[in-house]
């Protein structure tokens, strides 16, 4: 339609199409800030986040240890206390009169000799003399370790001593003869010939001499020799002292393996 009035001045109509153009740019404005701010469903980010969309990778711990804490001991057990207290390891059968039992002599008359016993090892008593009869079980060969042992060299004022040692091997104590006609040393002056000088079994003044062997333990039999000779039967030949000199010395035992050892007389 045509403007009664007539064509609008130029002024007027150009400040029109400005104002309208600025109300189509604040529309546009207006729904630009209506999207951005959420109001659509273009499913915008969380502000809170970085840009990055992706999730924050996890942390994953690392193998833990299986031994025990630092300064801890295993198990919470206090590695100060005595791990072997009252458990022991061989303490015997036996913890009697100890290696005190020396009762048993075998005489300082025809033979020359006493005796004495004593018990070492094995946490057991030894050297306790028991009767003949005693309901204790007699060692049997098989059980006992023999070994003998003396000095190798005496002064002429000193009496040689012998060590018969008996050890039981064997899970039970037992009982073993030590008496002079049973475990019997001989000694002989070393030569040519070797001559007999004195025996155990030639002329003793006491019979058996039986001592415990706790299972384990060992028995020492000490023998003292008084340097003199002897003679079978108690005969009675001029008694003669031993010269200085070599002289070998044996130990007899039944159904045991015989020892051996050897000494010297010494002239001074």
């Amino acid at each position: 339609m045509r403007n009664p009035v007539g064509p609008l001045p130029s002024s007027i109509y150009w400040r029109r199409r400005t104002v309208a153009v600025l109300v189509v740019a604040l529309l546009a404005a207006l729904i630009a800030w209506a999207v951005t701010s959420g109001g659509g469903s273009g499913g915008g980010g969380d502000d809170g986040k970085p840009g990055d969309s992706d999730p924050a990778p996890s942390i994953t711990p690392g193998p833990s240890s299986s031994g025990p804490v630092v300064g801890q001991p295993p198990g919470g057990r206090d590695e100060s206390e005595d791990p072997g207290s009252g458990t022991g390891g061989g303490s015997g059968a036996d913890t009697g009169t100890g290696g005190s039992a020396g009762s048993g002599t075998e005489g300082s008359g025809g033979s020359g000799s006493s005796g004495t016993s004593a018990g070492t090892g094995g946490g057991g008593t030894g050297g306790e003399q028991v009767p003949a009869g005693s309901a204790l079980p007699n060692c049997t060969p098989a059980a006992l370790q023999l070994s003998l042992k003396t000095d190798i060299s005496f002064g002429p004022d000193v009496e040689p001593e012998f060590r018969l040692s008996a050890r039981n091997t064997s899970a039970a104590d037992c009982k073993a003869d030590f008496g002079p006609k049973s475990a019997v040393l001989t000694i002989t002056e070393a030569g040519e010939a070797d001559e007999k000088v004195w025996s155990s079994k030639d002329c003793p003044k006491n019979g058996a001499l039986f001592l415990r062997v706790p299972a384990g333990a060992t028995v020492v039999h000490t023998v003292e020799w008084d340097r003199k000779g002897s003679a079978p039967r108690c005969a009675t030949p001029p008694v003669r002292s031993a010269a200085p000199g070599t002289y070998l010395l044996e130990a007899e035992v039944p159904g045991e393996t015989v020892q051996r050892a050897s000494f010297v007389l010494a002239k001074d």
